[in-house]
């Protein structure tokens, strides 16, 4: 009955918790992959156009999209072993902090967390100011701690002055390395991108993301929407189902062991029972009992013990899936088709069971078994 028990009692809270988990992906599933959309050049449209197929107001178009927050271009600089130093004489190469060029709604979708200072804004862009933003890591590498005295850090000798420092973002970790300064500043000084191509980092109204990135082509390009190729999270819903698909073949593949070895459990002991009870089966033969008047006896107590761990194991498994609901604060989650069969499944494992050791005892004949 032990064995039957926690079988079943495995069956049901494997569907209880996988049902439950389930139900939180949506929740867990991050907010931040869920808003945002990513859109690479793959292509090219020209002479004129042909290191970016970008147009110059990107942005401008992607956020006039419904359900788009904020929507930029951004690429890796064109240099070679560029130096960047600052004021203190600390300089770096390129392999140690990266240059950025993005617009300042780029900046605005990674969600930064400024530690000091401000980023810079449309006033900067439109007057192609030599401005900076400075990563975290990028400003302890130059010794810049401090705004107050407007420091700047040099690229290849050029200035530019520092506007603020970001200690983290949500999307772009490389952002934190980097030295990152305005998309047209950057075109105008250094030339658009060539090697690495361009890309835009979109955010967008959580339910959006999908729905943005089917008109995100045609928004920046109706005349050649192909090259551009653009990247949504996937749907939390397919999320959930490949999960929930996962946690049930292991979890239900774990209680399957379990019942078999409940089900080798009652048939050793019914077995055990036949052979201890010997001589009660051999005076009932001598009686006037049938074989099948033994089997039905037998089958019955195996059965009964199944049922019985069936009804158990339920309720253990839905105490479990309450627990575990309430210990991670989930909204517990358990259909009725997984609970309402567990006894008749307990009943049937032990009905199967115990077939071989209730056969065993019908053959023993009673000569045989009174003179044991």
């Amino acid at each position: 009955m032990l064995g039957t028990m926690l079988g079943v009692g495995s069956f049901v809270a494997v569907l209880g918790l996988t049902a439950s988990a389930g139900g939180q992906i949506d929740k867990r599933f991050t907010e931040i992959a869920a808003t945002e959309v990513t859109v690479a050049d793959i292509g090219v449209v020209g002479a004129a156009d042909k290191a970016m197929s970008f147009p110059g107001d990107a942005s401008d178009r992607v956020e006039a999209i419904n359900g788009v927050v904020h929507a930029g271009r951004w690429w890796q600089v064109p240099l070679e072993d560029p130096t960047v130093s600052s004021a203190l004489g600390l300089d770096s190469d390129s392999g140690d902090i990266q240059i950025l060029a993005m617009d300042p709604s780029t900046i605005d979708a990674t969600r930064p967390v400024l530690g000091l200072g401000r980023t810079f804004d449309a006033f900067h862009v439109g007057r192609h100011e030599k401005v900076a933003l400075l990563g975290s890591v990028a400003a302890a590498n130059l010794g810049i701690t401090r705004l107050d005295g407007n420091p700047a850090v040099f690229i290849d000798g050029t200035p530019f002055t520092v506007l603020g420092i970001v200690d983290s973002n949500a999307r772009m970790p490389e952002l934190l390395f980097g030295v990152v300064i305005p998309a047209e500043t950057a075109l105008d000084l250094y030339g658009p991108p060539t090697e690495q191509r361009a890309g835009m980092l979109i955010e967008t109204r959580v339910g959006a993301a999908s729905v943005v990135a089917d008109q995100v082509p045609l928004a920046l390009r109706p005349n050649a929407p192909d090259l551009f190729q653009v990247t949504a999270a996937p749907e939390p819903k397919a999320l959930q189902t490949k999960v929930g698909g996962d946690l049930d073949v292991l979890f239900l593949a774990l209680a399957s062991i379990s019942l078999v070895i409940g089900a080798i459990g009652i048939a050793n002991t019914t077995l055990v029972a036949v052979l201890e009870r010997t001589h009660e089966i051999g005076l009932r033969r001598s009686l006037g009992a049938q074989p099948r008047h033994i089997a039905v006896q037998f089958l019955s107590e195996s059965t009964v013990l199944g049922l019985l761990g069936g009804m158990i194991g339920a309720a253990v498994g839905i105490v479990v899936v309450v627990i575990a609901a309430v210990v991670q604060g989930w909204t517990p989650l358990l259909q009725t088709w997984a609970v309402a069969p567990a006894p008749a499944v307990g009943a049937l494992i032990g009905l199967l069971a115990g077939a071989y050791p209730a056969l065993r005892a019908a053959r023993i004949e009673p000569v045989e078994a009174l003179r044991r």
